[in-house]
C-alpha cells in the first residue's frame, strides 16, 4: 500500500480522511497547512498528496507550484480537494500540475478509488521498456522520459501526454480524444486544459518541443 500526505485544515474532515484511508491499507500522515507539509515531505516523501486548496498561510496553489518545482518531489502524484468548482480553479491547479481535482463535498468512496487509480501509475523500477521519436525517448515501464539522453521531469498527465504522441507517430487526435485518453470518460477537466499541458510539456521538450505540432480547429499530432 501507499504513503499518502493529507494537507486538509478543516479538522473534522481531516479526521474522516484519515480514519477512511488508513481503513483501505495506507499510510498517512495530516497537517491543517502547506508550511508544516513541505517540512514533512523530507523524511516521510509520500507516494500522494491530497491536497486542499484554501489553506491558512501557504495556499494549495503555491504549495503545488513549490514541490513540482522540486525535482526531489516533482513526481509525487497529487490529487486536489477543493470546495471551489469553477472552471477557471480546476484548470488553475490542473496547469500548476495536480493529477487529479476532486471537489467538495465529495464521496469517500470516490476518494478511495482515485487514490487507486493515480497510484496506479507509480511502478516499481523494472528493465525499461522505451519508445522513441527522433530525440524523445520514453520509458513506458519505469514512467521516465529523455531528451538527446537526458531526463526530464515531467508530471503524470504530461508523461501521459508524451507517451500517447510518441506511440502514435503523425496521428491526429482531437482535444476530446485527448482528454479521454489521458483524462479519462468521468474526468471533470475541460479542453483548454488539454492546451496548457501541451504548451508546458514543449517546453519541458526543449527544441523537440516542436515536434507536437497543433491543427487548426482539431488538435495535436507529432511529426
Amino acid at each position: 500500500m501507499a504513503k499518502i500526505l493529507l494537507v486538509e485544515d478543516e479538522d473534522a474532515l481531516r479526521e474522516i480522511v484519515t480514519f477512511n484511508v488508513k481503513n483501505a491499507g495506507h499510510t498517512i500522515v495530516g497537517t491543517d497547512n502547506a508550511n508544516d507539509a513541505l517540512m514533512i515531505l523530507e523524511d516521510f516523501l509520500p507516494d500522494l498528496i491530497l491536497l486542499d486548496i484554501m489553506l491558512p498561510g501557504l495556499k494549495g496553489d503555491q504549495f503545488l507550484t513549490l514541490i513540482r518545482a522540486n525535482a526531489k518531489f516533482a513526481r509525487i502524484s497529487v490529487i486536489v480537494i477543493s470546495a471551489k468548482s469553477s472552471e477557471e480553479n480546476i484548470v488553475h491547479v490542473l496547469e500548476a500540475g495536480a493529477d487529479d481535482y476532486l471537489t467538495k463535498p465529495f464521496s469517500m468512496k470516490i476518494l478511495l478509488a482515485k487514490i487507486i487509480v493515480v497510484l496506479k501509475r507509480s511502478r516499481v523500477e523494472e528493465p525499461g521498456d522505451f519508445l522513441n521519436y527522433k530525440q524523445i525517448s520514453v520509458d513506458e515501464t519505469n514512467h521516465k522520459a529523455f531528451v538527446n539522453g537526458q531526463k526530464i521531469i515531467l508530471t503524470n498527465k504530461e508523461f501521459d501526454l508524451l507517451l500517447l504522441f510518441v506511440k502514435y507517430p503523425r496521428r491526429v487526435f482531437t482535444r476530446n480524444q485527448i482528454l479521454t485518453t489521458v483524462w479519462g470518460y468521468d474526468a471533470d477537466v475541460f479542453t483548454r486544459t488539454v492546451d496548457s499541458h501541451i504548451s508546458t510539456l514543449r517546453k519541458k521538450l526543449g527544441g523537440s518541443g516542436q515536434v507536437i505540432k497543433s491543427i487548426a480547429k482539431i488538435g495535436y499530432k507529432v511529426e
